[in-house]
């Protein structure tokens, strides 16, 4: 069987959730099944090249203006010519924006063909409103926000099923009549991320000052991710207690924050493409901050509590689910002084005790799980009910699930 991932959240150069799934999904098809993978994402010329079972298009596509390290697809015939040109049994979206309604014609002109969709950010309130309010105010934001849960709600209910990666997604989407869905969890390279990894060298190598915690965090710089709480929570730290912070990542504000940061210490390693030497880099600090508030699972964050890190982070979004009793600190979103006073606590507590706990809680995330409740559960749903699409109409097997969730 051939499975096609579909997505405008790719970038070789930003890592990302989404790019994390699609490697782990790869290495999941080739070792532990004999079905072949199609995965079709954004690059700067059109491009496939095939490996045994593994095919990888990209799409050429212009960057995307304010992250140049990420392309948007408009170019949606030629997607098109690639879905009809491999016919996958099923389509996975990966993205909200334009793929979803390019597999769904396509499912139109093939419909034995399922549909999947994850959906792995919330984006009408992660994104639309957040960006909407910042620009003009509360009242727009939120009437954007109701907007685009509409289209949400149009979209994803074209799907054969749709996977969230929380509970409370997942109740989000079933209060809009999207109800074809389940949870999957996302997973973590255990043998990567492992704190035995831990080189004493690190912070001097980096040029760090110093001799108290060293904390880490890694992913985009941007407001989304709101990194710059994370420059803040530094110039609220005691100087006597001798932290250094590295912020991993690239990203439209690492130039301004690097600016804003001179004379603290505070690197800029930039993105660190080999999973190697990040497994490195986080299994050689002590704290993980994060100020991210709508975290939809937080792969970061289980790849360092994988390698022994206790969290500081902010009681909002996944984060909440991720970073239990035990395995450190949660503040109040955007609240710079909290945050810093969180990691002094927690810099103060049994470490020892906490990067073990961490360990046993990031185990439960294997990647291995992930992708057999996907093959084995998911998928099957969705190719049924696909058949039963083709066989009776949309709504037709749309009546006979909700019959089948009542019974």
């Amino acid at each position: 069987m051939l499975i096609c991932d579909l997505t405008q959240s790719y970038s070789p150069i930003a890592g990302g959730g989404v790019g994390t799934y699609l490697r782990a999904k790869r290495d999941y098809v080739l070792d532990h099944t004999p079905h072949s993978l199609l995965q079709i994402v954004p690059g700067p010329e059109d491009r496939i090249e095939t490996r045994g079972r593994h095919i990888w298009c990209e799409v050429g596509a212009d960057p995307v203006r304010g992250s140049p390290n990420y392309r948007f697809i408009l170019r949606t015939r030629v997607v098109r010519q690639l879905l009809a040109r491999y016919r996958p049994a099923i389509v996975e979206s990966l993205c909200p924006w334009v793929l979803p309604w390019t597999a769904i014609h396509h499912r139109r002109a093939f419909p034995e063909t399922a549909l999947v969709a994850g959906y792995s950010t919330d984006f009408p309130n992660a994104h639309v409103y957040r960006v909407a309010s910042g620009l003009f105010g509360e009242t727009l934001g939120k009437g954007f926000r109701w907007l685009s849960y509409g289209y949400a709600e149009i979209t994803y209910r074209e799907f054969d099923w749709v996977y969230t990666l929380t509970e409370e997604i997942k109740a989000v989407l079933a209060g809009r009549k999207i109800r074809r869905t389940a949870v999957l969890p996302l997973g973590v390279n255990i043998d990567m991320f492992d704190p035995a990894r831990r080189d004493p060298g690190y912070r001097a190598e980096l040029g760090l000052p110093g001799d108290g915690p060293l904390l880490i965090y890694a992913g985009r710089l941007d407001n989304e991710k709101r990194a710059r709480v994370l420059v803040e929570m530094m110039k609220r730290l005691p100087p006597a207690l001798g932290a250094a912070l590295v912020l991993v990542g690239d990203g439209k504000l690492r130039a301004e924050l690097m600016a804003e940061s001179a004379g603290l210490p505070i690197a800029f390693p930039g993105f660190i493409s080999d999973r190697a030497a990040l497994a490195r880099a986080l299994a050689s600090a002590d704290i993980y901050v994060s100020g991210m508030a709508d975290e939809t699972f937080g792969i970061s964050v289980v790849e360092a509590q994988a390698s022994g890190l206790p969290v500081v982070g902010v009681a909002s979004g996944a984060m909440i689910d991720r970073v239990p009793a035990g395995l450190g600190r949660l503040g109040p979103v955007d609240d710079a002084e909290a945050m810093a006073a969180n990691v002094q606590t927690v810099w103060a507590s049994d470490r020892a005790a906490i990067a073990r706990a961490a360990r046993a809680h990031a185990e439960q995330f294997r990647w291995e799980r992930t992708f057999e409740q996907l093959f084995d559960e998911i998928y099957p749903r969705a190719l049924a009910h696909a058949a039963l699409r083709a066989k009776t109409g949309r709504r037709a097997a749309d009546r006979a699930h909700v019959e089948a969730l009542a019974g």
